[in-house]
């Protein structure tokens, strides 16, 4: 089918589905509208953003939706799943072969699931499978009360060391408040503070001394590539279990950017990611693991997981099928070179980038030269038609509402067919939007972190400059809706 008849089909799709949707519930429609309006009139930078294809958010769209599924592919505990069996294993088998991994799973509905499979699986492997070999039976329902509490007890004290939040880490890392912190007694790692990077002998040292059960590498805004041999030398020298969450730069790996020791899979034990980020699938998760971990991770439901979305793993298969295409390693390495664009063209222009630039797909960008917050400069942005998301840097005085970062990522634009050029320009916009902002006053007059003053005339001054450049590159090309 050629690409206009393609997007001619397309059209007629979408005008379809949002006229059933009209019929039932017109807001819902007017609003599925002014989405895709919104999203193609403005610069989408947010680094954990980017556009499906239409194939993959049609396929979300379907009677897979109706079905439960508990259970795993041939193995279910409800009738009638042979066609989620099948889509299931295709999302399985293309995950394989694009990252090269020994077992991949499906199933999860997010990042953070993929990481409560990981943890829990991890458990089990290290806690509950030799305990069950001590007491002699072949699953927990055997165990006496005593010794489940016995075993209850273990699982509630295992180590965790993860990044700190502040240096770039996720909060499913071992943040307190979040489960992960919880559910562990956890430490975090944390960066240079003169350089802002990764110091692996401090890593060491901080294993050697804590002994996690668990060692977690990755990132959600760290601009930086990770060494992940030196990552599992030291998991293997302190007896730890590696886990990388690769959520953010799973397209970078599968993209062949992130070859040799930057790609995590041939060197975790397991290995978590979403489908959507710089991947460019639906959103959902995804876990992959060396053959000794499948049995664990495959109990994912009822483990932690309740019934899998067979539309969205659906959706998976057709993403990572387009993953695998070669053209998607020429998207990967332009995301990464458009990220290097821009963070250059934030250093000519005088801002200050934690780390100092970046080799993956995230600029974080410090605005404290700009005397504001990252939730002010944020906003400010964002009355810009410039979408991006307020980040803490580390070390961050402003704590993590507030915080002292803007994070940006290069993958939406990049789908777009943004180029040197363009990121360049994008940079010199955001400039002019921060260099044009002050910090603004609450009601009692005194310094506020949230409110702003943005200059007359920024605002539809980059909007004029922004749309030149959208025009040029049209999100989902050949679209139009009636």
């Amino acid at each position: 089918m050629s690409a206009e008849s393609l997007a001619k089909t397309t059209s007629t799709a979408y005008d379809a589905i949002l006229e059933v949707i009209a019929s039932v519930e017109p807001r819902v429609a007017d609003a599925t509208r002014k989405e895709l309006a919104d999203q193609r009139s403005s610069l989408k930078l947010i680094a954990s953003e980017n556009y499906a294809s239409p194939a993959v958010l049609l396929t979300m769209g379907t009677w897979f939706s109706d079905k439960y599924a508990e259970g795993t592919v041939g193995h279910r505990f409800y009738a009638a799943c042979q066609n989620v069996d099948i889509v299931e294993a295709l999302a399985a088998e293309h995950a394989r072969e694009l990252f090269g991994a020994p077992y991949a799973y499906a199933q999860p509905h997010s990042g953070i699931d993929a990481n409560l499979v990981a943890f829990w699986s991890i458990l089990a492997h290290r806690v509950e499978t030799p305990a069950l070999a001590k007491y002699g039976v072949k699953n927990v329902n055997e165990l006496s009360e005593t010794d489940w509490e016995q075993l209850r007890h273990e699982f509630g004290n295992q180590r965790l060391l993860g990044m700190a939040l502040d240096a770039g880490g996720h909060l499913t890392h071992g943040f307190r408040p979040n489960i992960s912190g919880k559910m562990f007694h956890q430490q975090q790692y944390g960066t240079d503070p003169e350089t802002g990077l990764l110091d692996y002998d401090v890593v060491r040292a901080k294993a050697k001394e804590f002994k996690p059960a668990v060692l977690v590498a990755g990132y959600s805004a760290y601009p930086r590539r990770v060494n992940f041999a030196k990552m599992r030398e030291i998991a293997d020298e302190v007896g730890a279990t590696l886990m990388v969450d690769m959520a953010h730069f799973a397209g970078l790996v599968a993209g062949k950017v992130f070859v040799g020791e930057e790609n995590p899979v041939p060197f975790a034990h397991i290995t978590t990611t979403t489908t959507h980020k710089s991947l460019r699938g639906p959103r959902g998760g995804l876990v992959l693991a060396q053959e000794e971990f499948a049995a664990d991770v495959d109990r994912g439901c009822p483990m932690v997981l309740g019934g899998p979305l067979s539309h969205v793993m659906a959706a998976k298969a057709v993403a990572l099928a387009e993953a695998r295409q070669p053209s998607f390693q020429t998207y990967a390495q332009n995301i990464a070179d458009n990220a290097k664009t821009l963070a250059e063209g934030f250093l000519t222009r005088g801002a200050n980038l934690v780390t100092g630039g970046t080799d993956n797909h995230i600029v974080l960008l410090d605005v404290a030269s700009f005397g504001l917050t990252g939730r002010q400069a944020e906003s400010a942005l964002l009355d810009a038609g410039v979408v991006t998301n307020r980040n803490s840097v580390p070390n961050d005085p402003n704590g993590a509402w507030y915080t002292t970062g803007v994070r940006l990522g290069t993958p939406a634009l990049t789908t777009r067919g943004f180029g040197a050029t363009e990121f360049d320009k994008v940079a010199e916009m955001i400039v002019d939007v921060l260099a044009n902002t002050s910090a603004g006053t609450n009601k009692a007059g005194a310094p506020s972190k949230a409110t702003y003053k943005l200059g007359e005339g920024v605002a539809d001054r980059v909007k004029s400059q922004s749309a030149e450049m959208l025009d040029k590159y049209p999100l989902y090309p050949g679209l139009e809706l009636s």
